[in-house]
């Protein structure tokens, strides 16, 4: 089978991006696979089209679509897996898709197109309206590149792209976890049509669970990634420990960049690191006594908990999304419920009190990683819906 790998890059590389690579490669094991990459970047600075052009390219890039069909030429792919379209790849990827009369393999990393900002988040609460096609709470949010104007603009797009059918023409979805799927059902999308499928992962050969020096948050720093809510629990533990409270080291970049740099002058207790990468980001994770993942909106899956498993390292995470799907509580880590700082707090203190238990959950998610995760089970099951794709 021949695989045409469509997928629009965003201005920063994400864990989206990084699993776009994997997916690839491992699929590149048992298929043909091509790639089909835009760039965000490249709609900014000289050079860029100017805002009005960019607007209306977002429904149909003439330049995507003249690299679309090209690929496609050379490719002869039976199958297009389709990941971000926006903005350069456009929409038209879709209609392109149905006129080839080559069927679409949706694989949803997050909302979209449900979504304007692709996380269901408005201003500061999940916006679930966006499952009904109603985009104005993320509107009146400004939740797309900070400007009402341009979140009203896209909004437009995927009414827009809803009315045309572009994604009738996808015969199968990939959702992330069974709650990705489930909120995708209720969206209107066919039962019968959307899998869900959770990442595999490769895992490290070795492990060697220690004591641990802090505790770690990995990813970027946004509200909806609950950034503010750990900051508010660590500054809890601040105040009960009287300026002692166990380490904290903050690794990513994003808006609240900012604000957690001035968290970091004022509580000794809190590091933060910039993003890590490579070698940087391991010794980050080998030394961490726990992983904090305190998302505030529906996580899709949660691909950090992977690496603290990889590493035998518990997570404490919020009851969200598919953080629920692969967090066991009282087993492989806590969860709490997202935005309550007390209890995250509360579980800090315990993982702080018992070595023991952190080991033990340590090492009960690295044999759920491994039951749970593998490569060669993703395969086989990607190819079974592919094979459901084609034969619509």
């Amino acid at each position: 089978m021949k695989v045409l790998s469509v997928f629009n890059h965003y201005l920063e590389r994400g864990g989206e991006a990084r699993a776009v690579a994997s997916i690839n490669d491992s699929l590149d094991k048992v298929a043909d696979v091509a790639a089909c990459e835009f760039a965000s970047a490249d709609w900014i600075g000289r050079g860029a089209p100017p805002r009005w052009q960019q607007a209306l390219r977002m429904i149909r890039n003439p330049a995507s679509v003249r690299k679309l069909r090209d690929l496609q030429q050379s490719a002869a792919a039976d199958l297009w897996l389709v990941h971000n379209v926006f903005p350069v790849g456009s929409g038209a990827v879709y209609s392109e898709a149905k006129r080839l009369q080559v069927p679409v393999v949706q694989y949803l990393h997050n909302f979209r197109p449900f979504s304007v900002n692709g996380y269901l988040w408005a201003g500061r609460q999940i916006a679930p309206q966006g499952l009904r096609k109603n985009y104005w709470p993320e509107i009146r949010a400004g939740s797309w590149q900070n400007s009402r104007v341009r979140t009203a603009w896209f909004a437009f797009v995927l009414r827009w792209g809803h009315a045309l059918g572009w994604w009738r023409g996808v015969k199968a979805w990939i959702a992330v976890s069974n709650f990705m799927r489930e909120r995708f059902i209720e969206a209107g999308v066919p039962a019968q049509d959307i899998f869900a499928l959770r990442h595999f992962w490769r895992a490290r050969g070795e492990f060697s669970p220690g004591a641990g020096q802090h505790y770690l948050f990995l990813g970027r720093l946004t509200e909806e990634k609950g950034v503010g809510a750990l900051l508010a629990a660590w500054a809890l533990l601040e105040k009960k420990k009287r300026g002692a409270g166990p380490r904290l080291v903050i690794a990513g970049d994003g808006p609240l960049r900012g604000v957690v740099s001035a968290a970091a002058e004022q509580m000794p207790s809190v590091t933060y690191a910039g993003e890590l990468d490579g070698a940087a980001k391991e010794e980050a994770l080998r030394e961490a006594r726990a992983v904090i993942v305190p998302s505030l909106w529906w996580e899709g899956l949660g691909l950090v908990a992977y690496e603290a498993y990889d590493h035998g390292r518990p997570v404490l995470a919020a009851r969200s999304g598919g953080l629920t799907e692969i967090v066991s509580d009282g087993e492989t880590g806590r969860l709490h419920d997202p935005g309550d700082v007390e209890q995250l707090a509360a579980q800090v203190e315990e993982m702080e009190q018992n070595r023991t238990l952190r080991a033990e959950m340590g090492s009960a998610g690295r044999r759920w990683l491994l039951a749970h995760a593998d490569e060669a089970v993703w395969q086989r099951r990607f190819l079974e819906i592919a094979a459901h794709a084609r034969g619509r």
